[in-house]
């Protein structure tokens, strides 16, 4: 690789990581259509969300193909589960809201949300939703508001949306001006890009 590329390869990876969110995460539950999981790797990236969780416990999680699939794949990290309580101990921690997607009652709008927290969503298999394991255990429900026949998006399109209203709130909140990570980190993410 020239010297020149290197560079600008170098700059792109400084610029991308100076736009991550590293308290912005999604939750993956049980989502199984190859597809579906590539559009929301690469929104997941495009948003600038630093890691995915898996939450697979009746689903493989599927095989990704294609080169944009593994583009995503590889920028975005990806931390597996298999305990509910474990994975939204794991958020909590890190003191992320918790919100899983539903269109029950309870459930609210997602731009009655605070998103520019740390906040961690979850979404759920593409025909039966989150899981009732999570029903407890989260902090809150959230839906997207829809005024057609069709009272449900894709699961990716739902990604989509739910990322571009955080990073909506992040940008004007100035989230996005300057890096999330301390420098030793941001130093450190630096240098394992470069080798990837």
């Amino acid at each position: 690789m020239s010297r020149e590329r290197t560079q600008e390869r170098t700059k792109r990876i400084e610029y991308v990581l100076s736009k991550r969110q590293p308290d912005l995460t999604l939750v993956l539950a049980n989502v199984h259509d190859p597809h579906n999981v590539s559009a929301i790797y690469r929104s997941a990236d495009a948003f600038g969300v630093e890691k995915i969780h898996l939450y697979y416990t009746d689903t493989p999680f599927p095989t990704l193909s294609g080169v944009s699939s593994a583009s995503a794949k590889k920028w975005v990290d990806t931390q597996r589960h298999d305990d509910v309580k474990e994975l939204v101990a794991n958020l909590k921690s890190q003191n992320m809201q918790v919100l899983a997607t539903s269109c029950t009652p309870s459930a609210r709008p997602l731009s009655s949300f605070d998103l520019i927290k740390p906040t961690a969503i979850i979404l759920g298999n593409e025909h039966r939703g989150v899981d009732p394991e999570f029903t407890g255990v989260v902090d809150a429900e959230v839906y997207i508001p829809m005024y057609g026949m069709i009272q449900s998006f894709n699961v990716s399109v739902a990604a989509a949306i739910m990322l571009s209203e955080a990073s909506r709130q992040r940008l004007a909140a100035g989230k996005y001006d300057q890096p999330q990570y301390s420098e030793a980190v941001l130093q450190e993410k630096i240098r394992t890009w470069l080798e990837k």
